[in-house]
């Protein structure tokens, strides 16, 4: 067996949920416990003669993300809100996540932002409060 140097600690301090911030209608978020978003577009072979892909198409872009908010969150957003209209209700709107790696600053934004559900998810022991909001939106640009 070949001897092979053993790299310890090749990617330094790595990125997890103390690294990152989310901010939303203008503000960092306190009360967030996840944020996931992502995309996808649509890339199929095509085939003519033979069994073999002659060439591909591409179809639909589809995003997707959610944030889960504690209560205490949620209630904040929706006391902003005048009385009697729904967090569902709120046009549209970006949420800018940044990421610390070694020192520089990432950023990706969700863009066209809107909550699709709202509601209260709690059962015996739970100790808070959260609900994980599923939003609608047009893109994501990564990295801008």
């Amino acid at each position: 067996m070949a001897n092979t140097p053993t790299i310890i600690n090749s990617l330094g301090t790595m990125v997890g949920w103390s690294k990152i911030s989310v901010r939303l209608f203008g503000r960092d978020v306190v009360g967030i416990l996840k944020v996931a978003y992502g995309d996808e577009k649509e890339i199929e072979n095509q085939y003519g003669a033979g069994e073999m892909p002659v060439g591909e198409s591409e179809g639909n872009y589809k995003p997707s993300a959610s944030i889960e908010l504690t209560i205490e969150e949620r209630l904040a957003i929706q006391k902003s809100l005048p009385q009697g209209m729904r967090i569902q209700d709120i046009p549209a709107f970006p949420i800018i996540v940044a990421y610390d790696y070694q020192g520089t600053i990432y950023k990706d934004v969700i863009e066209n932002c809107r909550f699709i559900n709202n509601g209260v998810d709690v059962k015996q022991g739970d100790k808070t409060i959260s609900k994980d909001h599923t939003l609608k939106t047009s893109h994501i640009n990564w990295n801008v």
